[in-house]
């Protein structure tokens, strides 16, 4: 049976290896850092512990299919815990709005806030099940290889019915005429790394996962998933290094002969899957000489995904005014983003993002443990950011919503954009790849196929399907299925 080598132990990675491990391959897969899971990495500090990311679970259903596909069951492994009551949405006019699975209790907010959603909100929910169930069933479990695989007419015909031409902002506005509440329902684009007023309309279908399927949090973590993936792929006698740096794929021919780790240690494989931000990782493992259709030229002309400036702090004590999931908007959302897309700075007036996961959890700390986000622009090149007063500016604002934060601190650690692409490998520290603001990087994202050298694969959030820890889950599967069918009688 076929070697394969998986550079990254992401979630993709993990996925390929193992229904490769599964179907009889012989799978190695070498990681950089000491943990698996990508940006999916468990923190520690003191006695407060984090999810780096991701903190919202959707689409369990994929993440138990990887368990189905090595005949384990999700629940020998994970404790899912459905939040029907998820996200508290907080605005500067001192108005708030709650986002639940709960229709009645959705009804009763529209009635005071928004008498238009009130009646519009079901066909909303009819519109965001359509588009999902028409992605799912025509895209996500596709792997696109060349042109040809798009001209599939059943294929072109789900991808108009998916409002390709239409921006998130604008279909929302059909269905919600307040103001507030329509930002809530655009922030999805920050899910996918991205402008609401310029992404498509298609992935308001993350409303359908968060408004009827529900949102998750795993027991204990949701890096926990990650860490069942790496048991269950051993137990199938797979085999993963950590702290292993991956230097180069050895391309000879036109073919990958193996890679080449740390110390310049070659390890032959016939099959090499690559697990990562394809954007840093194609370039820094195959010289451009030999991916002439993925030139550096053509990594340059991608727009990258948001970044992030995180902070992670633990607290003294519980805050009644925590729930698990909850956001501080700005004034004005939409300059937000033309700061973040156009000007290329933080912006000047933050939406905060701030996960409780103890709120959920109470014994995993003695108070709460504040995963905060803020949306940032990519890294320049070449440009190390002065974020040192920024934390501040965080600060500041949540004290105007009336939450203190520095009075309670216990522990505290701050992330930066760069530091994220340091650590992940990620292109200019963008969380989620390519962003989807251009209509061609939406739907026609680089193949999970490379087009200059046979035998080398890719799985992440910069291939198809996209970002998210679903969608990487996905790609993982969808290559793994290619390689099966492929090379299975071989």
């Amino acid at each position: 049976m076929k070697k394969v080598v998986i550079v990254g132990a992401g979630l993709g990675g993990l996925a390929a290896g193992i229904v490769l491990a599964k179907s009889g391959f012989h799978v190695t897969i070498f990681e950089q850092n000491d943990h698996v899971g990508g940006k999916m990495m468990p923190v520690q500090l003191g006695d407060y512990p984090f999810d780096f990311g991701p903190n919202t679970i959707t689409m369990p259903a994929v993440f138990r299919r990887v368990f189905e596909e090595a005949g384990e069951k999700l629940e020998d492994y994970l404790d899912l815990i459905k939040l029907e009551h998820h996200t508290n949405n907080y605005y500067m006019d001192g108005s708030s709005f709650a986002m639940t699975t709960n229709h009645d209790e959705m009804m009763k907010q529209f009635e005071v806030l928004d008498p238009h959603a009130e009646v519009s909100y079901s066909d909303y929910l009819e519109e965001v099940k359509f588009l999902y169930e028409t992605a799912e069933q025509h895209f996500f479990y596709r792997t696109f290889s060349s042109w040809t695989d798009y001209t599939n007419l059943s294929l072109l015909k789900a991808l108009l019915q998916v409002r390709p031409f239409e921006t998130m902002d604008r279909f929302h506005r059909r269905y919600f005429e307040n103001e507030n509440i329509r930002n809530a329902f655009n922030r999805y684009a920050t899910y996918i790394g991205s402008s609401p007023y310029v992404s498509p309309a298609t992935f308001a279908l993350i409303g359908h996962l968060e408004m009827t399927d529900g949102v998750y949090y795993v027991k204990g973590g949701n890096t926990k998933i990650a860490a069942a993936f790496a048991q269950v792929f051993n137990k199938l006698g797979g085999t993963l290094h950590t702290n292993c740096k991956v230097k180069e794929v050895i391309v000879k021919d036109k073919h990958v002969q193996g890679i080449k780790i740390e110390g310049n240690e070659k390890v032959e494989a016939d099959i090499v899957i690559v697990n990562g931000d394809l954007l840093k990782a194609y370039p820094a493992l195959v010289s451009e000489e030999n991916r002439p259709h993925f030139s550096n030229q053509k990594i340059q002309s991608y727009e990258p995904s948001i970044s992030a400036y995180v902070i992670m702090a633990g607290l003294k004590e519980r805050n009644s005014n925590f729930i698990h999931h909850q956001v501080y908007f700005a004034q004005d959302y939409k300059k937000e983003f033309d700061e973040l897309f156009i000007k290329k700075q933080l912006p000047t007036d933050p939406t905060i993002y701030i996960c409780n996961s103890s709120y959920t959890d109470r014994d995993i700390s003695p108070g709460d443990n504040l995963f905060m986000l803020v949306n940032a622009p990519a890294v320049t090149p070449g440009q190390e950011r002065d974020n040192e007063g920024y934390k501040e500016v965080i600060y500041d604002k949540l004290k105007r919503f009336g939450v203190d934060i520095s009075s309670q601190l216990a522990v505290e650690k701050v992330v930066t954009p760069n530091e994220i692409e340091r650590k992940f490998g990620s292109y200019r520290g963008a969380l989620y790849g390519i962003s989807s603001n251009k209509k061609m990087d939406s739907f026609l994202r680089p193949s999970n196929v490379a087009k200059d050298v046979g035998h080398l694969y890719f799985a992440g959030g910069t291939t198809h399907p996209g970002g998210g820890s679903p969608m990487v889950t996905i790609s993982g599967l969808n290559v793994a299925r290619l390689l099966k069918e492929r090379y299975s009688d071989e």
